[in-house]
C-alpha cells in the first residue's frame, strides 16, 4: 500500500471516487455530486490516516460498465502508484455490475494493495475481513440498475407513442419548442433548404447534383449548421473530414417522413451493457400529423415515387473489385471509386469524383499498377519467412484457439462465478432456514442467481462454440499453393481479404499497406 510518513503519522493517500447517473435511477438529491463530495471530504478529515490526493467525478455515467473517463484515469494513477486507498459513498456509486465489481474490490485492489472503503456500507478492507454479503450487494446493485433502466425505456416509449420528442438532436429544419422542450417546430432558416431539396428532386435534379449544387452556394450541411447554432452536435455516421453536403445526406433528407409532419422515433433499441441496433422500419414508433410540417403531403408522395423509380438494380454476380472496400484516400479517408475508361481499370477518391476539386484531389492509381505493387510486396515478405513453418502456426493458431490464454481465463472466470453465485445460493437457503431472511427474500435472489448462471453459461458456450468452428475451415486453396511454389503468381479477392487491412493511397503516390499480419 502507498503510505505516507507525515509527523510521525502513517497516512494512506486517498481518491475520492463519485459518480453519478440518472438513467440508472440515481436519487437527485441525495447522490448529488455535491453531497457526495462533502461526504467523502468530511470522512477523510475526520481519519488522520486518510490523506485527500484527488477527487475523480464521473457526472452522467451509468454504474452498468467501467467505460467512465474519471474511474480509467483512477486506476491509471492506482497504476502509477500514486494511490494508495479508493474511498466511495457506496458500493452502488463504484459500480452496479457486480462481476466486475468484485473483481475490482476482491482482486485489482488486491493486486495492487489499495486500500477500499465504501462508507455507508461499512467496507473497510484494512480493518474488516471480506464481507460474505458483498456479491450479493453487488447482484441487487445490478437488478436495481436494470430494473430502473426498464422502467426509463418504458417512460421513454409512452412519450414516444404520445408524439413527445425525446431525441438528442431535432432532424435538420426543426428546433425544440423554446416553452416544451418535448415540441418541435420549425427553424425556418433550414426548412427553406429542405424545401428546396425536394422540389430539385421532384423536378428531376439527381441527389448527388442537389449535394453539389448546395456546397456550391456555401450552404452549411446539416451536422455543420448544427454545431453553428450551439448544439455542439456529433455525427457518428460520418467521416471527421465529411463538412459538406453529400448524396447520402440528401438520401437521408427526401426519405424522412418527420418533414410530413409525423413523429418517428424508436429506430433503434439498446441493451442497457451493449451498442443500440436498427430495428425493422414496423417495430418504430410512428404518430401521424404530430407537428408543423415543412413540406406538403402532395410533394411527399411525388418525391417518393419518384425514389421508387430512381431505384437502380443491383447485379450481385457481377464481378467484385479484389479491392472493393480494402481502399481509402490517403488524405480526406474515404473510399476510392472504381473507374473504368478504354477499358482500364483505376480507382480515384470518392470525394473527389462526387464532389470536385474543392473537397479532395484526384489520388488516381491504375489497379494493374497496384496489383504488381502488392505482389511485389508480398512476395518480399514471403521470401524472408519459412512459409511451411508459418503455415503451420497458423493451423496450429486455430486448433489451440480454444485453449488460447485469453479464451481460457475468461471461460475460466466465467466458471469460478458460477460456482461463487450456487455458493450465495447455498448460504442464502441456509439463511432462510434459520429464519436469518424472509421466504420472499430468498425466492427473489434464488431467481436471480439462477438467471446469472442460465447468462453466464450462456456466455461460456458462446465462447467454445465461436472457437469451435475454426476448426471447421479448411485452408485455402491460395496458402495450398503457395505451400507448393513457394511464391504467390497472381493477386485474388482471397488473398487480399486473408492478408490486408486496409491499403491507403496519396496525392504524392505514396502507398500505406497495412497488412492483418506482423
Amino acid at each position: 500500500m502507498i503510505i505516507i510518513i507525515n509527523n510521525g503519522l502513517d497516512q494512506f493517500r486517498a481518491a475520492l471516487y463519485i459518480r453519478l447517473s440518472r438513467d440508472d435511477g440515481d436519487k437527485e438529491e441525495s447522490n448529488s455530486v455535491t453531497n457526495q463530495k462533502s461526504m467523502l471530504i468530511k470522512y477523510v478529515e475526520e481519519h488522520n490516516d486518510l490523506l485527500l490526493y484527488e477527487i475523480y467525478i464521473d457526472d452522467g455515467y451509468t454504474g452498468t460498465n467501467f467505460e467512465r473517463p474519471s474511474f480509467k484515469r483512477m486506476i491509471r494513477n492506482i497504476q502509477e502508484k500514486k494511490i494508495g486507498c479508493v474511498i466511495v459513498k457506496d458500493l452502488s456509486r463504484f459500480g452496479r455490475d457486480y462481476i466486475e465489481t468484485g473483481n475490482y474490490i476482491e482482486r485489482y485492489f488486491v493486486d495492487f494493495n489499495i486500500r477500499f472503503i465504501a462508507i455507508n456500507d461499512n467496507i473497510d478492507s484494512l480493518y474488516t475481513q471480506y464481507d460474505m454479503l458483498l456479491p450479493i450487494k453487488n447482484i441487487f446493485n445490478e437488478q436495481y440498475a436494470l430494473d430502473i433502466s426498464k422502467k426509463v425505456q418504458t417512460a421513454f416509449k409512452v412519450k414516444q407513442k404520445e408524439g413527445q420528442f425525446i431525441g438528442a438532436f431535432p432532424s435538420y429544419g426543426y428546433i425544440r419548442d423554446p416553452l416544451n422542450k418535448h415540441n418541435l417546430i420549425i427553424d425556418e432558416s433550414a426548412a427553406t433548404i429542405v424545401r428546396r431539396i425536394f422540389s430539385m428532386y421532384a423536378n428531376g435534379i439527381g441527389k448527388l447534383s442537389i449535394a453539389k449544387l448546395l456546397n456550391a452556394e456555401g450552404i452549411l450541411c446539416p451536422s455543420e449548421y448544427k454545431n453553428e447554432t450551439g448544439m455542439n452536435y456529433r455525427n457518428s455516421n460520418r467521416l471527421n473530414t465529411t463538412n459538406y453536403w453529400t448524396y447520402s445526406t440528401i438520401n437521408h433528407i427526401l426519405k424522412n417522413e418527420m418533414y410530413r409532419g409525423n413523429m418517428v422515433q424508436g429506430k433503434t433499441k439498446r441493451r442497457m451493457k451493449g451498442k443500440a441496433h436498427y430495428l425493422p422500419q414496423e417495430q418504430w414508433i410512428i404518430v401521424k400529423k404530430n407537428h408543423p410540417p415543412i413540406i406538403t403531403e402532395e410533394l411527399w408522395e411525388e418525391v417518393q415515387r419518384n425514389l421508387k423509380r430512381d431505384t437502380r438494380y443491383i447485379d450481385f454476380n457481377q464481378k467484385v473489385s479484389i479491392f472493393a472496400g480494402f481502399l481509402k484516400c490517403g488524405d480526406c479517408g474515404r473510399a476510392l471509386a472504381k473507374n473504368i475508361n478504354l477499358g482500364k481499370v483505376h480507382y480515384i477518391c470518392g470525394s473527389y469524383k462526387n464532389y470536385g476539386k474543392g473537397r479532395c484531389s484526384s489520388h488516381r492509381i491504375n489497379q494493374t499498377v497496384l496489383e504488381d505493387i502488392l505482389l511485389e510486396d508480398l512476395n518480399n515478405i514471403l521470401s524472408n519467412i519459412n512459409i511451411e513453418e508459418l503455415v503451420v502456426t497458423e493451423v496450429e493458431k486455430k486448433i489451440n484457439m480454444l485453449n488460447t490464454v485469453p479464451v481460457k481465463k475468461e471461460i475460466e472466470k466465467i466458471e469460478i462465478e458460477i460456482q461463487r453465485i450456487l455458493f450465495y445460493k447455498k448460504k442464502a437457503y441456509q439463511d432462510y432456514l434459520e429464519e436469518l431472511i424472509n421466504k420472499e427474500e430468498f425466492i427473489e435472489f434464488k431467481k436471480t442467481c439462477e438467471s446469472k448462471i442460465i447468462l453466464l453459461n450462456d456466455k461460456k458456450a458462446l465462447l467454445k462454440q465461436k472457437n469451435e468452428k475454426i476448426l471447421d475451415k479448411e485452408l485455402p486453396l491460395w496458402i495450398k499453393s503457395l505451400l507448393e511454389t513457394k511464391t504467390v503468381d497472381k493477386l485474388d479477392r482471397s488473398i487480399v481479404m486473408e492478408m490486408i487491412d486496409v491499403i491507403y493511397i496519396y496525392e504524392d503516390k505514396k502507398i500505406k499497406i497495412v497488412y492483418n499480419y506482423e
